[in-house]
């Protein structure tokens, strides 16, 4: 097969079924949409595709910058797409948390402008919202650049009306289930829509992540509200699954199917057995269920190996805090932003510990405390504790939520534990006094010969 433009390899993914052994499912036939065989290895090769098509022309004529607020997939689509018409290509993100994902933006060209992680509080007077920032640069420049607006275009979920779902269709005659993972929801919508022309009872079943965990590719419950295309009505029911039932079902897929899916295809996996083995037998009658590999496991790398250690040949230690309870972090002590005032303001013996990432500490944080990522405390965690006995620990995360894990976890060890009650977030609200990170100062060295 000779085809004149890459773009022409974009859809038609082919459809398997999955061997029953390995599912287990009775009375459902299960078939994963191989996303990951587009040419640039995901599902968001259709949407990148979809959102530019169009306007290419119009784009290169006004000499424009195509600019987009996206985590990776997206991203990595629409910088081929621009790279083999030659238009540069801006992305402003808040959620590249995997390095391989930033490495191959680079790689490709990709401008990269990189804002603290969400939900890490920065200071109000300095608003890092990805979408704010996008509009801020071209209301500096109108006209300059092309926003693809993947959160709210509609090309988006049209993409996938008229290629996955039709795609699909025309593989099977009839589909009972769909499953997918939602980050902008528009290959679940879009592909939704169109098979449920052809079965009206079809159900529509979304999976997000644990709200305390990250799967690159989709949002947890919370964040939905910030995707303008999500909506909640059209999916049946939407499962919420684990960063550890995300890495099993992609590892099933490996290993079991010869699928080279990566964690969100894994999510979805997990997410269809969840759902469909709690009515599988209650089942009168055969029925299909489809579910979305939207990427390939190569990306992943670095991720899945401070993950999964063992799977790479290294050596690892059990977290400690994996084995606590809810009933351990509910009890952690917690501190209130007006007490922390003022043991600060009174010099008290306390070690503060800023869980937040490294760009938001460097936006604002609490005068005298450390930064300690919260990955990175955890991973040190296995292996000793970091901090002093001899005087209380204070940690700090964006809501609270993260910081009374570690909190419980301290506590146990024997120290003086406490979490900051709704985090910086509550600081912040609050106005109680910030500082920002101090510059670094060129040294300059001597060199004597």
């Amino acid at each position: 097969m000779i085809v004149k433009r890459i773009t022409e390899l974009i859809g038609n993914t082919p459809l398997l079924e999955i061997d029953p052994s390995i599912h287990g499912l009775k009375n459902i036939n299960l078939f994963a949409k191989l996303e990951l065989f587009n040419p640039f290895g995901s599902v968001k090769d259709k949407t990148a595709w979809n959102m530019l098509r169009y306007d290419l022309d119009e784009i290169k004529a006004k000499g424009q910058i195509v600019i987009e607020s996206s985590s990776g997939n997206t991203a990595k689509a629409v910088q081929m797409i621009c790279g083999v018409e030659n238009i540069p290509f801006k992305i402003v993100t808040n959620r590249v948390r995997v390095k391989e994902v930033k490495q191959i933006l680079q790689l490709l060209g990709t401008e990269i402008e990189e804002l603290p992680g969400q939900s890490q509080c920065l200071d109000p007077s300095d608003p890092n919202d990805p979408l704010f920032v996008v509009e801020k640069i071209m209301n500096s420049e109108p006209g300059r650049y092309f926003h693809t607006t993947q959160y709210t275009n509609e090309l988006n979920t049209k993409a996938h009306a008229e290629m996955t779902g039709a795609e699909i269709a025309q593989d099977l005659e009839r589909v009972d289930f769909f499953i997918g993972g939602l980050g902008t929801t528009g290959s679940t919508r879009g592909a939704g829509e169109t098979l449920k022309q052809y079965n009206p009872a079809m159900s529509n079943i979304g999976v997000v992540s644990s709200k305390n965990g990250f799967i690159p590719g989709i949002r947890n419950s919370d964040e939905m509200f910030e995707v303008g295309l999500f909506d909640r009505n059209f999916y049946q029911d939407v499962i919420e699954i684990s960063i550890d039932e995300a890495l099993d079902g992609m590892m099933m897929l490996i290993r079991r199917c010869g699928v080279l899916s990566g964690p969100t295809g894994g999510a979805s996996l997990a997410g269809a057995l969840k759902y469909l083995k709690t009515i599988d037998s209650q089942l009168p009658e055969r029925q299909n269920a489809v579910f979305l590999v939207c990427d390939r496991v190569e990306w992943y790398l670095s991720f899945l190996q401070k993950l999964r250690p063992e799977w790479f040949g290294l050596s690892t230690r059990e977290s400690g805090l994996k084995k606590l309870t809810q009933e351990h972090i509910s009890s952690a002590k917690e501190i209130t932003a007006d007490e922390l005032e003022l043991m600060v303001s009174k010099n008290e013996p306390i070690t503060l510990v800023d869980l937040r990432g490294g760009l938001a500490f460097k936006g604002s944080h609490i005068d005298t405390s450390v930064n300690m990522p919260a990955e990175t405390l955890e991973e040190l965690l296995q292996w000793s504790i970091p901090f002093s006995q001899s005087k209380p620990v204070v940690l700090i995360c964006p809501v609270g939520d993260q910081s009374k894990r570690f909190a419980a976890y301290l506590t146990e060890a024997g120290f003086e534990s406490m979490s900051l009650e709704g985090g910086f977030a509550a600081w912040r609200d609050k106005e109680k006094p910030v500082v920002k990170a101090r510059k670094r100062k060129e040294s300059k060295a001597i060199l004597s010969v």
